[in-house]
């Protein structure tokens, strides 16, 4: 295939994904890129979704997180542990002068300067003017640069047919994923499966809301606490926030 071949290729498959509800299996369509809570109400930058996580409510051995995430978007073992999803996980940090333990979940930081954005070479990993980064599986190739060029290995490669999707999240083989902050939720006014399973406002350990907001929840504690970005020092500037690490 030839170079102008390539780019009209490209040209042909950006102009469907920049469709609302293209069908992308049988049953299964995509979330509406175009990202509007209500008819003509757009995604705007000057909202940007956020979480923010106290790893000190964060119990050890709970995965109402993780359970909550899989249930909503209809994700299920592989049988394979190197090859399940990692939509969001919990893991373990150690301090190493203390030797205390914590325990965390991790998912996509939904970075405002995303490294998976960079290196994909379809335009298939996108970030939201919301700060929202998402994959389209329309012109995703699987190249897995994105994987790769994620230091939070928030990225999964899906190996196998997948049965009984979720119309709201589609999957498919032979392409990446990670979490979407439950963009369907978000497009709905509602917030993400996790958060609700572990609502910081309920006693729980994950809050969300507007960090662009000085007036949001999410934004006061910000202000007002000592939290943290995981590595930091790459100056990503996830959307991820954590306290008490």
């Amino acid at each position: 295939m030839s170079d102008n071949d390539n780019i009209a290729r490209r040209k042909i498959l950006g102009g469907i994904a920049g469709m609302a509800g293209v069908s992308l299996a049988s049953g299964v369509t995509l979330f509406s890129f175009a990202g509007a809570k209500e008819p003509g109400d757009a995604v705007t930058s000057k909202v940007r979704w956020g979480m923010l996580i106290d790893a000190g409510k964060c119990a050890d051995g709970c995965d109402a997180c993780v359970t909550a995430c899989f249930k909503e978007n209809g994700i299920g073992s592989t049988g394979r542990p190197e090859s399940d999803p990692q939509w969001i996980r919990k893991v373990e940090v150690r301090d190493p002068k203390s030797g205390a333990t914590k325990s965390l979940p991790v998912m996509c930081q939904h970075c405002a300067e995303p490294p998976c954005v960079d290196v994909c070479p379809t335009g298939a990993s996108f970030k939201r003017e919301d700060g929202i980064v998402l994959v389209d599986k329309h012109t995703c190739i699987g190249c897995r640069y994105c994987i790769m060029a994620c230091p939070y290995k928030a990225r999964s490669f899906v190996h196998e047919e997948i049965t009984d999707q979720k119309t709201h999240a589609p999957r498919g083989k032979g392409t990446v994923e990670g979490c979407t902050l439950c963009v369907h939720r978000i497009d709905a006014g509602g917030t993400p499966a996790c958060v609700e399973a572990c609502n910081d406002t309920s006693g729980g350990a994950m809050l969300f809301g507007n960090l662009n907001d000085p007036m949001s929840e999410i934004s006061k504690r910000v202000a007002k606490y000592n939290t943290r970005q995981i590595r930091a020092d790459l100056r990503l500037d996830p959307g991820i926030r954590y306290r008490g690490l």
